[in-house]
């Protein structure tokens, strides 16, 4: 305050008798929290991935993203719940997530995009692509750890799934949780012969295989 001084005036001399500093109500700070909580969620993180000359951005919408890059291999929904407050009064918002996956041959690596209520917040490079979907499930039903869309890329889709849904509560901040879909799920791959591959997956990960007599 250039060209103010305060030294030597009260709060009489400012006008401010009587003036007192209410006490904020947990009802106003958990709007103000969750009104924070809300705008961060919105905010989206900084990405890209290059389509041919093309580039996605972080922010971008579906379907900015698909006619840059065209459809995707494969897809997978899940929600969340964020939730801020106590046992006694609390907010709670629904947040969509939506998994696209790219396969873009076998000269480059396929790329896991993410969209957080339609907007693009995550880009991840995953394994080699195929240039035929389904050419090399001997391989990847031998290993561990594929996105549920590797495994359509390298099998193909199953001939059958069973979903186990589950969900997992986490605390991000003090008074802050999110509660998150955590599926199992059985994928049931025919390759023909004397066996039948069951692929064990928990969180769009496979975790196991195994093999199953007809």
């Amino acid at each position: 305050m250039k060209g103010m001084s305060m030294k030597g005036m009260s709060m009489k001399g400012m006008g401010m008798k009587g003036t007192s500093m209410k006490p904020v109500s947990a009802r106003n700070l958990l709007r103000c929290c969750a009104v924070l909580l809300l705008m961060t969620g919105a905010i989206p993180a900084a990405q890209a991935m290059r389509c041919g000359n093309d580039l996605t951005h972080g922010g971008d919408y579906e379907f900015q993203v698909r006619n840059r890059c065209g459809a995707p291999l494969w897809v997978e929904d899940h929600y969340k719940i964020e939730r801020i407050g106590n046992k006694e009064q609390s907010i709670e918002r629904e947040v969509h997530f939506t998994d696209w996956y790219y396969n873009f041959g076998a000269s480059q690596f396929m790329v896991h995009v993410q969209f957080r209520d339609g907007q693009l917040v995550n880009e991840e490079k995953l394994g080699r692509g195929v240039d035929e979907v389904g050419s090399a499930c001997d391989s990847a039903l031998r290993g561990r750890g594929f996105s549920s869309g590797e495994l359509v890329a390298y099998c193909g889709e199953p001939a059958s799934r069973n979903t186990h849904a589950g969900a997992i509560t986490r605390r991000i901040a003090s008074g802050v949780h999110e509660t998150d879909e955590v599926d199992r799920e059985e994928w049931i791959y025919d390759l023909g012969g004397d066996w039948v591959y069951v692929a064990h997956l928990y969180d769009s990960r496979l975790n196991y295989v195994e093999r199953r007599r007809r």
